[in-house]
């Protein structure tokens, strides 16, 4: 890629690292003024209780945290309580009942012993008294104090007048109706209602005096709920239905308000949560797209920043990358503007393969596909229906989906055809991406509609191509960029230097072809640029057509004129069909790659036949005199062509050779050139080179294998 003069001029002012970084905040800048039209706040010119001027439909989808919120109450007040089983809540009631009892018995046991003299001195109310103090002390504790506050002393001097057998009866039946309530399951709220219920049982049975609200007081005291409330459970229930509560959301797309409809309050606080009739300025849109540019710029930097190539082509590639990227802004915002024609999804209509087509046919796949990623977030905030703070995902992924679709079906990049081809292969997809949008928001269509749809996707698909193909000249020339187009173009045999080349120095010519296909194959086996070697190739000795007869291959039939003239003469007109044929390449304005490839494909290799020619004349010559002006090769292409061009024509110096002859030869060059340090100016590394002899060797089999002598045939008149 060549360095434009008025950048070059630049350059001579700034420094590579400033030129750099001025370059990303004029992006930044430029970026900034397309977007910020689509990000600044357009409120609307409506009024709560009014009609409403149109039709308003949501901008993005949006969550309605107040209906949200009430969905969550209601599903949390419909859960009920939660009740655990209390183990062992009869036997403990059965028990109770059983001890109390078992406890007035052995109180009047124990008084029964009392001698009658002792019974004589006391008076029966001063023996009861004393049962009843008894009596307590036995009563159980519990921290409720239930038992001691439910039997008085009363109720306790009923049990304690009570005959042993009437004891029993009582027992039984307060037990027998415990069990009959408390296996109904007794919850705590219902525990009153259940002592109403056991009181109820235990007087429909007769008892003597006053025995009957003993045997009440008993039950009150022994029932207790089965069941009782289990908070921790309850709660845990109410907070999974909150959970599952599904947030209230209103579409992207849904319908706010119809037009002429009142504005509701509920329609009102919907439409401002959207940020639609906000009046106040709100610098939050400008900050986020200010964030979404660093995010951009911060991207490009680090990916140019990694990118592993010289500092010049690095800017090169970025001013060349940053120029595609607004052009393809400013198409977009074009399209975006047709919306006022009030044609719904214009956005389809969107040429989104073009960027990452044009990108990948001037420079490659990688700047390609983050630039297409780059669009396709851009394309969202472009075609955003212009309400603030929403992005349209469905542009992005039609965008996305586009753009890779036209790098990954540009697998040729070698005819204009092809970007046609890949035209339609994106439309294709387009077609399909539209047809999974539309069909996944299950919304009807007219006929028209899908007809706009099918009319969008072509357009788009082959619109990309033909802006590819018609920028692609002005890239190609502003930036001197060699494509493989441009390459292809120039491999033809029509252009005028190779016309002339194949004319007047025809063993050139096929040199050179035999040359191109050495060193295309190898190349391509070691990852370089085997289009660029070939056509490079063609026009490394188009120098030697300025004097054809002076080189060996177009030597037919004729005398040798270096025979007859002196090394040194021979020597100039050798060396200067590297320098003739790089002015001849620089007056018909051909690009640099392939002026690069005729100046340095001999390197500063020496004339060894001249040079020793000279000597063994006797002359005091130095071997600088004999050795081209160079440069030496700085790229592996033409590290290859220098090799290839030597051994193609050492090998076909040799008579039928043998593989190992063919072998020895590669692999002789090869050593020759690294003694000399021919390779020491490109990044060509040894691992790399055995690569290059191998395919050399194997191009070469290929071309001179052995060949079945057929036998000569005889005239049937001769036998």
């Amino acid at each position: 890629m060549q360095t434009h003069p008025l950048l070059h001029k630049i350059r001579k002012f700034l420094s590579y690292r400033l030129f750099t970084n001025l370059m990303f905040i004029l992006l930044g800048l430029i970026v900034f003024g397309i977007l910020y039209g689509n990000v600044k706040p357009k409120p609307l010119d409506i009024s709560l209780y009014e009609e409403a001027p149109s039709t308003i439909r949501a901008p993005k989808t949006l969550e309605d945290k107040e209906a949200t919120e009430k969905k969550k109450e209601d599903a949390a007040a419909q859960i009920e309580k939660v009740y655990s089983a209390k183990e062992g809540a009869v036997d403990n009631a059965v028990t109770l009942v059983s001890s109390l009892i078992d406890s007035v018995l052995d109180v009047k046991g124990e008084f029964k012993e009392v001698s009658p003299e002792e019974e004589a001195a006391n008076p029966k109310n001063s023996q009861i008294n004393k049962q009843i103090e008894e009596l307590k002390k036995r009563l159980p504790d519990r921290n409720d104090n239930l038992v001691t506050k439910s039997l008085t002393d009363k109720i306790l001097e009923s049990l304690l007048s009570a005959s042993d057998t009437e004891l029993e009866r009582v027992e039984s039946i307060v037990t027998t109706q415990l069990q009959v309530i408390m296996q109904d399951k007794v919850k705590e709220e219902e525990l009153k209602e259940a002592r109403v219920n056991l009181e109820q049982r235990i007087k429909n049975f007769t008892f003597s005096g006053t025995l009957s609200d003993a045997a009440v007081a008993l039950g009150n005291v022994a029932i207790e709920p089965t069941e009782y409330y289990d908070e921790e459970k309850t709660e845990q229930l109410k907070k999974q239905a909150v959970k599952e509560v599904q947030p209230v959301k209103v579409i992207d797309g849904e319908v706010i308000v119809e037009e002429g409809d009142l504005v509701t309050p509920a329609i009102y606080d919907t439409l401002n949560d959207f940020g639609m009739v906000e009046e106040d300025f709100s610098l939050k849109p400008i900050i986020g797209l200010i964030l979404f540019i660093v995010v951009i710029i911060s991207s490009l930097y680090y990916f140019f920043y990694t990118l592993e190539v010289k500092e010049e082509q690095k800017q090169n590639y970025l001013i060349l990358t940053s120029i595609v990227f607004v052009i393809s802004l400013l198409i977009m915002k074009i399209t975006g503007l047709l919306k006022q024609l009030e044609i719904n999804d214009i956005a389809f209509l969107f040429p989104a393969a073009f960027t990452g087509m044009i990108l990948r046919i001037l420079l490659n796949e990688r700047i390609a596909m983050m630039m297409v990623f780059i669009i396709a977030a851009c394309a969202s905030i472009v075609f955003n229906e212009e309400f603030s703070g929403s992005i349209d995902i469905q542009v992005a992924i039609y965008t996305l989906f586009s753009g890779v679709a036209g790098i990954m079906t540009l697998i040729s990049r070698n005819q204009r055809t092809n970007v046609l081809r890949a035209g339609i292969y994106v439309a294709f997809v387009n077609i399909l991406i539209i047809a999974f949008l539309v069909l996944l928001s299950d919304v009807s269509y007219t006929s028209t509609e899908y007809i706009y749809y099918l009319v969008f996707a072509l357009v788009s698909g082959i619109g990309s191509s033909i802006l590819t193909i018609g920028f692609l000249p002005f890239f190609e020339t502003g930036f001197g960029i060699l494509s493989s187009m441009r390459l292809v173009e120039l491999s033809s045999p029509n252009q005028p230097l190779l016309k002339k080349l194949l004319t007047e120095a025809p063993g050139t010519y096929h040199h050179s072809v035999m040359v191109a296909n050495l060193a295309e194959s190898a190349c391509e086996a070691i990852g370089a640029n085997g289009l660029l070697a070939r056509v490079g190739c063609y026009y490394h000795d188009v120098g030697k057509s300025k004097r054809p007869h002076f080189f060996i291959e177009n030597q037919m039939n004729i005398e040798n004129p270096h025979d007859r003239m002196t090394p040194e003469t021979s020597r100039t007109i050798i060396i200067d069909h590297a320098t003739d044929g790089a002015d001849m390449l620089r007056k018909h304005k051909l690009p640099k790659e392939i002026i690069d490839i005729a100046e340095q494909h001999h390197g500063t290799t020496l004339l060894k036949y001249f040079y020793y020619k000279a000597k063994e004349q006797g002359k005091d010559v130095s071997e600088e005199e004999y050795r081209y002006p160079g440069p030496k090769p700085q790229t592996k292409e033409t590290a290859i062509i220098n090799i290839a061009d030597s051994v193609e024509a050492a090998v076909r110096s040799k008579t039928s050779p043998t593989q190992e002859e063919i072998r020895n030869l590669v692999a002789a060059i090869v050593k020759d050139r690294l003694n000399d340090g021919q390779f020491n100016e490109c990044d060509l590394s040894l691992k790399e080179l055995e690569k290059v002899k191998k395919s050399l060797c194997e191009t070469l089999n290929g071309i001179y294998h052995p060949r079945i002598e057929y036998p000569e045939l005889k005239d049937k008149g001769e036998e």
